[in-house]
């Protein structure tokens, strides 16, 4: 399978979780599952080497599981994904899974198609044995001639060998009926006459069917997720960059992967893993990170991981006297983190993290 074509699979992310979705030249969008953007009209998209770009949603069609993503950067240096025409396919045909499976880095599952035409819930999908797993939803499935035949819908759960994809052919209707859409909004399709619907409605102006209030509604932060956004923003980080799931934040300022989660629905974790500790002379380094001379931050190993961390209960977040000192602390972990990881290495010999962006080394 021609290597390159992977390059324009890119995985999702936003406060709901992620998802995987896959770059079409010719319409200029990005393609993936309604049900993976559900509830959301800004995201992040992410490429391979942690490159985070931002999206628009601007045209979700329900009842197919079809949604379509557009940004204002220039991707036309991606592979072109050749879209099958008829969307033929027959059983025992090989199959190619790829996405993001779990949030986890580009994953490429092969397997057969165990059913071209597999009815469930009165609409049709391609059966494969091929590994899906959560995750890989809206991400592509490629035949042995690397051309697109379905984009990744579902699994059934705590069943073993069924992954299901949307047959090209629902895509292919979409694309002609796009034509005209207006990039720079959020458009809907009603699923009963087909109509383009781009401003919120109760029912369908061309044909009376009613919308689900679901389709127009968009997810809003907790606020602590905006109390931890604002710190994020002062990073001179964009805050919807950053979201990998509900009140979960991953980026990179500078080299340094920084992490932000709620723990046991009581802490709020602030940590990057920054440096490896050298293979020799230990001593030296030990010594700098016991000294604790970093406060409010602490530095600590796991297994021979470095990392610098700020944890503090959520209850403290209400306490208008320390929240300001407390936006500033999870702010400056960021720039203490990439400053550290540097030190370390200067210093002591430490190697970055894996997890760290190597081109800003």
């Amino acid at each position: 399978m021609d290597q390159n074509i992977f390059k324009a699979i890119y995985k999702v992310n936003h406060a709901g979780g992620t998802g995987s979705c896959f770059y079409i030249k010719q319409h200029d969008v990005f393609v993936t599952n309604y049900h993976v953007v559900a509830g959301f009209k800004k995201m992040a998209i992410q490429d391979n080497d942690k490159n985070l770009y931002a999206v628009n949603v601007i045209f979700v069609n329900p009842e197919l599981d079809i949604a379509l993503l557009a940004a204002e950067n220039d991707f036309s240096h991606l592979p072109e994904i050749k879209i099958s025409k008829t969307g033929d396919i027959k059983i025992g045909e090989k199959l190619n899974v790829a996405g993001y499976p779990f949030g986890m880095p580009f994953t490429v599952t092969e397997g057969t198609v165990s059913s071209p035409k597999q009815l469930i819930k009165n609409k049709y999908y391609i059966q494969t044995d091929a590994a899906v797993n959560p995750g890989n939803s809206g991400g592509p499935m490629f035949n042995e001639n690397d051309e697109l035949v379905a984009i990744t819908a579902r699994k059934i759960t705590d069943a073993d060998n069924m992954g299901f994809g949307i047959p090209v052919d629902n895509l292919n209707k979409v694309f002609e009926d796009i034509s005209s859409v207006d990039k720079t909004q959020y458009n809907v399709q009603c699923s009963s006459c087909e109509a383009i619907i781009s401003q919120q409605e109760e029912y369908c102006p061309s044909c009376g069917e009613k919308l689900s209030e679901s389709i127009f509604k968009e997810h809003q932060l907790t606020d602590l997720a905006e109390f931890c956004e604002r710190a994020i923003n002062a990073m001179g980080i964009n805050p919807i960059l950053a979201r990998v799931g509900y009140e979960a934040w991953k980026f990179h300022k500078g080299s340094s992967e920084i992490r932000m989660f709620v723990y046991d629905r009581a802490y709020l974790f602030c940590t990057s893993p920054i440096n490896i500790l050298p293979k020799k002379d230990l001593e030296p380094v030990l010594k700098y990170l016991l000294e604790g001379i970093n406060a409010p931050y602490q530095l600590g190993i796991e297994n021979n991981q470095i990392f610098i961390s700020y944890r503090l209960h959520i209850s403290d977040l209400l306490c208008e006297k320390y929240a300001e000192e407390i936006r500033e602390n999870i702010t400056n972990l960021a720039f203490r983190a990439d400053e550290m990881d540097n030190y370390l290495a200067d210093t002591f010999g430490c190697e970055f993290s894996e997890y760290a962006k190597k081109d800003a080394i």
